[in-house]
């Protein structure tokens, strides 16, 4: 008998709203920035029907997991997280849903508080600690949690991990290769060099890369382009490591990649070690209809 495969849920870059008027004082600095560039464009691009819609498709294909990988929020406010608890709670109870922070929501020094209280129950590991990287073991399979988010000038949306983060992060990956599960990787930004564009990337996705290529994983997932995207990372022995990008999960405008979207994924063993396809689904071109937009090449 074949083995029943995992079934992992990917979305990301809710981008969460209507936003309440902020006071003229939490407007300060950046927030100014971003609070112009919702209401002039952002607003009209996320669509909260949409993302409902996501939603309830999601939980129609019955996944084992679902991963959210960021960007709830827009510029941090504290009304906004607790809009973000909710909808988190709408996604998946705890147990079933996975949480890794964006640049939107470590979008000041002040959101981070109220970042790391809202989500803790979704980013709680098996060791009842709340704090990044995170490991949480379902069935065969790892799902890693790291926090690419950090507080970042105006005009600047780059993420960051730090030596920290890094290091334990090979000793996880290590650890669960040696139990045999396949590694989940899931963070915001893209994790490799070349994955966004200056001042928008991962600081220290050359490091990431040097990381994987050591201690290997079985699939890397992130957000924050706002597309469906492939590429692969060398891995151990040079073998590749997929890593797959997601679009923006309440996207109502733009091309077939750029709509919103998301990403199912099929983790199964085979042989010595894993068989991973996944499928992306997403808004039609009716744009109301969420639908099947074909297989992921991995």
């Amino acid at each position: 008998m074949s083995p029943v495969p995992f079934l992992l849920a990917h979305l990301s870059d809710l981008h969460l709203g209507p936003l309440d008027r902020p006071r003229a004082r939490d407007l300060a600095g950046k927030r100014f920035t971003g609070w112009f560039n919702w209401s002039r464009s952002r607003a009209n691009v996320h669509n909260m029907d949409v993302l409902a819609a996501l939603i309830a498709d999601i939980h129609a294909r019955k996944p084992d997991h679902i991963a959210v990988t960021g960007d709830l929020a827009n510029i941090g406010l504290p009304a906004e997280f607790e809009l973000a608890k909710v909808v988190m709670e709408k996604i998946g109870a705890p147990d079933m849903a996975s949480f890794t922070p964006g640049n939107h929501d470590a979008y000041v020094r002040s959101s981070l508080d109220h970042l790391a209280r809202a989500f803790a129950p979704w980013a709680t590991g098996d060791d009842g600690v709340a704090a990044y990287p995170y490991l949480r073991v379902r069935g065969d399979v790892a799902l890693i949690g790291l926090s690419s988010g950090v507080p970042t000038a105006p005009f600047v949306a780059s993420g960051k991990l730090g030596s920290k983060q890094r290091a334990a992060l090979g000793q996880i990956l290590d650890e669960t290769k040696a139990r045999g599960l396949a590694r989940i990787v899931m963070l915001h930004h893209p994790p490799h060099k070349t994955g966004a564009s200056m001042g928008r990337g991962l600081m220290d996705a050359g490091a990431f890369e040097t990381l994987i290529a050591k201690h290997g994983a079985e699939l890397v997932i992130h957000g924050h382009n706002h597309k469906l995207s492939v590429t692969q990372l060398r891995g151990p022995d040079r073998k590749p490591v997929p890593v797959v990008g997601v679009g923006s999960a309440s996207a109502a405008g733009g091309s077939r990649t750029h709509r919103a979207g998301y990403n199912l994924f099929s983790i199964a063993r085979a042989g010595d070690g894993f068989a991973i396809s996944a499928q992306a689904r997403g808004l039609m071109d009716d744009r109301t209809t969420i639908g099947d937009l074909g297989k992921i090449a991995l």
